[in-house]
Formats: C-alpha cells, structure tokens, sequence
C-alpha cells in the first residue's frame, strides 16, 4: 500500500519535471537570437554645399553725429536767464541763454554817443567845404583857404566813418551776450545755473541734431594693406544683433599717433531711437567673401577640444571647423562639397 502511494507520488513529479523542462524550452526558443543587438537611432543627413561666408574682423565703433555742437560763450560774464530745459526742441537762432550785458551796452551806448558827434562835425564840414569852393570859384579866397577846409572835411569824414564801424563792432559784440541755437535740434545736458559766472571755457550746454550720423572705426596698422574705400561694415549691438550695414567712405591719410590706428568713418542712417551720439557699437569689417563648404550646426560635435562633424560613409571627422558664422550653418576648413554631414 505504501509502495504503490510512493509510486504515484514519484509519477506526479517526474511529470511536473518534465513539463516546466518544456515550457522553458518553449519560452527559450521565442527569445531573439543572440546576435540581433540594439536598434539605432535613425539620423538625417544632409549634402555639405558651398556659400558666400564673409572673411571680417571686429572692433568697437564710435556713433558721433556731424551736427552736433557744444555751446560755450565768446563774452565773459554772469548768466542772468536760461530759457530752455534739458530735452527741448529749439530752432536755430532761438535764444537759449542770456548772459548780463549791462556793461557791454555801456559800452556799445559810448560809442553812439562818440558817433554822434563825430556827425555833427562831418555834416558841418560838409556845408563848408561846399561854401568855400563857391568862394574860390568866384575868386573871393585864395587856394590855400580852399585846401584847408578840404583838408578838415577829409579829416572829419574818416573820423565819423571810424566812429560807425566802432559802434557797429561794439554792438556785435553785444550780441555775444545772447546764446542761440546754432541749428535745429535737441538740447542736451545743462551743467550751470542761472547766477553762475562764465567764460570763453565754460561748456553751457550741447545741442544735437539727431541726423548725420557716422561710425568712426580705427583699424590697427596691420591692415593698412587691406583696408580701402568701400569697404562693408555691419554695425551690431552687444548681443549680436545687425543694427545697420554701412560702407567706409572716409580713409585717413594719417596713423593715430595715440591708438596707432587708421581713422575709418561709415555713414550711418539709422533713426535715433536706433543709434545716439557718442554710442559705442560693435562693427564688423568685411575685407572679402569667399565660397565655403557649410555644414548644419546641430551637425557639429567637440572631440579633443575641436568642432568636427562626420561623413556619412566613413564616421570620421572630415574636417576641423572654424568659427560659428550663424545658426543654421558654419563652414569647413577643409571639406568637399560631395561629403554628406
């Protein structure tokens, strides 16, 4: 009895056994072959073309403006008025500033006065000249008379012109006193104060006309064999951005003897919410542009510390890559058009 129970037991097992050892092997043989691997990501690729890329350099511009102008007196006196604030809009010849002129209009009320005088005694010798050469004519005088009375009109005569262009240099002078606008244009800072005394040195204020405006550009000495008229120039603001392109129209004839550099200046049109007076900008110079082979940025890998990208046929760098010339694309040193990146 316990035999044939030991028996079935063992039957039960071996059966067990035997159909976990095929259901393994069922599980194994659905399993993928060993030499299958990991699939790869799919890529693009894309035919490395030839293009225009600029071969430039950088360097800091000066915006300045060719009507702009720096207001100081040609009197020395007290400042008793300013008529204008920082920021207004004047026309030219509008009075801006007024300087006391009491003395000068002593000055100029002295020289009337002498002129005046002077008239008087020139209107009289005029009359007598005219009597005494009627009383010559008539032989009444001698000539000796006649040349005398000639002689007091001449004399009288330049004194009274002298005594005219006095007062009218006086009187110019007078309206030194009263600062102008030179032109149409916007007022700029305002360092005195009405009190304050001036002179010929002083720096009352700027006005700037917004309009003409230029980029002055100094290349070092080393490129005075590249640089030339008409030259492109792109202007950019601090990120990068291109704000203007421009031409060199102005070359100096001289080295900077401070910078050692050669002053070259590019018109600028760009409206003053753009570009201002005295602004420093970024200006690229482009001495030529040659046709390279370019290649998409995302394209681009760093091995060693160096930008490279690979073919698609061998997987190896073809090329080292110079600078980052945009977004979208840069340019081989050395590549073929027929490669594939």
């Amino acid at each position: 009895m316990r035999n044939s129970t030991l028996r079935r037991n063992s039957g039960l097992i071996c059966l067990v056994i035997v159909g976990m050892a095929i259901a393994g092997c069922q599980k194994k043989a659905a399993a993928p072959p060993a030499g299958a691997g990991m699939q790869g990501m799919p890529v693009q690729t894309a035919t490395v073309t030839l293009a225009p890329v600029p071969q430039s350099s950088e360097y800091v511009a000066t915006i300045k403006s060719r009507r702009s102008a720096t207001l100081q007196p040609q009197v020395d006196g007290r400042l008793t008025e300013i008529r204008v604030r920082s920021g207004d809009h004047v026309k030219a010849g509008q009075p801006m500033m007024s300087i006391d002129p009491l003395h000068q209009q002593a000055s100029v009320d002295s020289t009337l006065a002498t002129e005046r005088q002077k008239k008087a005694l020139y209107d009289y010798n005029t009359v007598e000249i005219e009597r005494q050469r009627k009383l010559f004519e008539a032989g009444i005088t001698s000539r000796d008379v006649f040349e005398q009375a000639q002689q007091a009109f001449d004399n009288t005569k330049a004194d009274y012109e002298s005594a005219v262009a006095l007062r009218k240099t006086q009187e110019e002078q007078l309206a030194y006193y009263s600062i102008r606008a030179p032109f149409d244009g916007v007022v700029g800072d305002i360092p005195v104060h009405v009190g304050d005394y001036v002179s010929s040195t002083t720096m009352l204020t700027t006005v700037d006309e917004g309009k003409d405006l230029e980029a002055y550009i100094y290349i070092p000495t080393e490129r005075s064999s590249q640089v030339r008229l008409g030259l492109d120039v792109d202007l950019l603001d601090t990120s990068g951005k291109l704000l203007e392109k421009s031409k060199i129209d102005f070359l100096s004839p001289q080295v900077d003897s401070m910078l050692q550099g050669i002053l070259v200046k590019a018109p600028v049109h760009a409206t003053p919410d753009i570009l201002r007076n005295a602004q420093m900008v970024k200006a690229q110079v482009i001495w030529s542009t040659t046709p390279m082979a370019v290649v998409p940025v995302l394209a681009v890998t760093r091995q060693g510390g160096r930008a490279s990208c690979l073919s698609h046929t061998s997987r190896m760098a073809i090329g080292r890559l110079s600078r980052l010339r945009s977004r979208s694309a840069i340019r081989l040193a050395t590549a073929t058009p027929s490669l594939q990146a």
